[in-house]
């Protein structure tokens, strides 16, 4: 090797030499204090590894989202129960009572097949309530939920005060609920489902208008596709929304 080419490899060995003594300690210390373009990069990944809100509308009264009450009741293993225990689950509401002749079955088979669906889901849940306590202990609301195939862990059938349970439907759903002598069973109620996401709020989708549905027909069942004013069912689009939830 020629001594012109020995001196380049030193020239180029001092100039990495002096690189290292000036830059390098520069560098450190502004990883050090977390000053370097690599942790903004990141940031960026994380927030895109983040779960995003979905397009389901959240339930608004007065401006302000809505929330599911506080509530306390006795589920059918005697067990008390409270809005607490649904923290972090995604779940459905009904009301309904064990010797209803006309539409809790009905309602109760389609969340039986919702219940089947989402069975992987360790936060999924459903919370019944019986508007007719006096009668629905917990022995019978457990001898309704084997009848029916209840094997979810958090569906919670749940009894109590019926006054509470009366304020709860009417007041904290606006989903009616009353004592009907003149009525099949005894008790009128809506045959609506109630859909509730991780942090207790009420959420929907929204109408061809952009308005909020609110509750989602639990009647009609997907087989029948229509009940017999011609409303469409709503239970496949229930299906679908409480997997967008499981997913935020």
């Amino acid at each position: 090797m020629s001594k012109k080419a020995n001196y380049s490899y030193i020239g180029i060995a001092f100039i990495i030499l002096v690189f290292g003594i000036i830059f390098v300690p520069k560098i450190m210390d502004r990883i050090s204090n977390n000053d370097v373009t690599r942790n903004e990069s990141r940031s960026d990944l994380v927030d895109d590894n983040k779960s995003k809100t979905s397009d389901l509308a959240f339930i608004e009264i007065n401006g302000t989202p809505k929330k599911v009450p506080d509530f306390s009741f006795t589920n059918q293993d005697g067990k008390t129960i409270s809005n607490k225990d649904y923290e972090g689950k995604v779940y459905v509401i009904e009301f309904f009572f064990t010797t209803c002749p006309t539409i809790c079955p009905r309602m109760n088979r389609n969340l039986i097949q919702i219940q089947n669906t989402f069975k992987d889901f360790e936060d999924f849940g459903v919370a019944s309530f019986t508007i007719n306590p006096d009668y629905d202990t917990s022995e019978v609301l457990k001898r309704y939920a084997n009848q029916y195939g209840v094997t979810n862990p958090n569906w919670h059938l749940m009894t109590g005060n019926k006054e509470a349970i009366y304020k709860l439907s009417n007041e904290g759903f606006n989903l009616y609920t009353a004592e009907e002598a003149d009525v099949a069973g005894g008790f009128e109620h809506s045959g609506n489902f109630a859909l509730i996401d991780k942090n207790g709020f009420i959420r929907s989708r929204k109408d061809n208008f952009g308005n909020p549905i609110i509750y989602y027909k639990g009647i009609v069942s997907e087989e029948e596709k229509v009940d017999e004013d011609g409303a469409e069912e709503e239970i496949t689009a229930l299906k679908a929304d409480i997997k967008k939830l499981l997913n935020e």
